[in-house]
């Protein structure tokens, strides 16, 4: 996949990851959450029924409350012990066990002022004081829109990649603006060279809450491949972003962020990018979420001024708990007039899945799409550039350890040009050990 493409895309997935992260804590209780199945239905179907003549009895009502709490019938429990507490205000367990509905139901505020209340209750045993108090805590804290979370990963591979600078097969080429010489005899660096090669990456990320719905986050990650007989396509990446996010009251999460990368090819400095992008994403049901997202970036190459750009693009994505989905397109238009060759119109859509196959493993997949056109002939070549470009991968991600995966890979490209120079394909296999935390 175009680099290109490929951080806007990384930067989109990281939005919604976040997006879905907030919308979930911002709706989450830190309380205990009783999730209704068929015997807590039927329970509350049997008790409701025995109790139906007896409304306003405070056993009865207490009774009630409990099985349709259970039940995940909160707005019902709440009333049920509402009943009991106006007929005896104070029934420490009716209470606790509003609080507790009240938690379920999504509303910490009232839960935490009902938990309050019934640590104050001076004939509460002390275990179940301590065990209230700390619930009080984690409402607070959720209040306060739920701490900080701290994540990360090491990777390290090695494999064969049988085209490590994404060049041509061909030995020779015509090029037009020197097509009396006849054929010109193309040098090592320009066609497809094979290696060996190794790569370790690796990042973390911090969420921390600075209110209910509002939340800072920041990550670093950084990459380096190394090939084992070439340092010219030697590789090595530090991206660093930074943002922040609002929860609305419908778990719909707005965010905007910024992003800093240096890029070093050959061990030598090769480019800086520069980056930022707003985000409005609706989570949907079953941890599911679609957003849309606006973003720009600027590249500043250290040897190749004219490649200077600017670059505007807009991205949809939808992800699931198994599979993402994402189309981007834009310009990106070079600062200088004569780099106008470089200058593109893009457009592309990629989707990946992790698939879990058994209970230690899962199939990994991806695809993506890319599709480029420039704004001006090539000087060399006297044509308009045109590009499409596939990018396969497959694989197997197994836990050997809780947090430790092996990862089996192999991926597949294909550029087709109307310039022969840049029509290419490559293919690698690799071997990976992967640690989360």
């Amino acid at each position: 996949m175009n680099e290109n493409y490929r951080a806007g895309a990384s930067l989109t997935a990281l939005g919604i990851m976040l997006a879905v992260g907030l919308g979930q804590a911002a709706s989450a209780s830190p309380v205990h959450q009783a999730t209704p199945n068929i015997e807590a239905q039927a329970r509350y179907d049997a008790v409701s029924k025995r109790v139906a003549d007896r409304i306003g009895d405070p056993a009865a009502d207490y009774e009630l409350g409990v099985a349709a709490s259970d039940a995940g019938r909160y707005g019902e429990a709440i009333v049920a012990f509402q009943r009991v507490l106006a007929v005896d205000p104070g029934h420490a367990q009716a209470r606790a066990e509003l609080a507790r509905a009240y938690a379920l139901a999504g509303d910490p505020d009232t839960a935490r002022a009902q938990f309050a209340t019934v640590v104050e209750d001076p004939s509460l045993p002390d275990p179940v004081r301590q065990r209230f108090t700390g619930l009080v805590r984690k409402l607070d804290r959720e209040i306060r829109g739920g701490g900080s979370n701290l994540s990360g990963f090491i990777d390290v591979s090695g494999g064969y990649d049988d085209n490590i600078n994404a060049a041509t097969d061909l030995t020779s080429i015509v090029i037009p603006l020197f097509a009396g010489l006849g054929p010109g005899t193309l040098g090592a660096g320009a066609r497809a060279q094979g290696d060996e090669f190794y790569e370790i990456s690796g990042g973390i990320s911090g969420v921390s809450a600075t209110g209910r719905q509002d939340r800072i986050f920041g990550s670093v990650l950084a990459n380096w491949r190394d090939n084992i007989d070439s340092r010219a396509f030697d590789q090595a990446s530090v991206t660093g972003t930074v943002g922040a996010a609002h929860s609305f009251a419908n778990r719909d999460v707005v965010s905007l962020s910024g992003q800093v990368q240096q890029f070093w090819l050959g061990q030598n400095s090769y480019r800086q990018a520069y980056g930022a992008i707003a985000q409005y994403t609706h989570l949907l049901p079953g941890s599911r979420a679609l957003s849309v997202s606006a973003q720009y970036n600027r590249f500043n190459y250290d040897t190749d001024a004219l490649r200077d750009a600017d670059r505007y693009a807009l991205a949809a994505a939808f992800v699931t708990r198994i599979a993402s989905f994402n189309v981007l397109a834009g310009h990106e238009e070079t600062r200088r007039a004569a780099g106008d060759a470089f200058s593109n119109d893009f457009a592309g859509a990629s989707a990946g899945a992790e698939i879990p196959v058994a209970p230690k493993v899962a199939v990994i997949a991806g695809a993506a799409f890319d599709l480029r056109r420039y704004d001006q002939p090539d000087p060399l070549f006297l044509v308009n550039r045109a590009d499409e470009r596939i990018d396969l991968s497959a694989g197997v991600k197994i836990a050997v350890l809780p947090n430790v995966f092996v990862r089996p890979r192999a991926t597949y490209s294909r550029n087709w040009s109307n310039i022969a120079l840049y029509d290419f394909d490559r293919w690698t296999a690799s071997v990976g050990l992967r640690f989360e935390f």
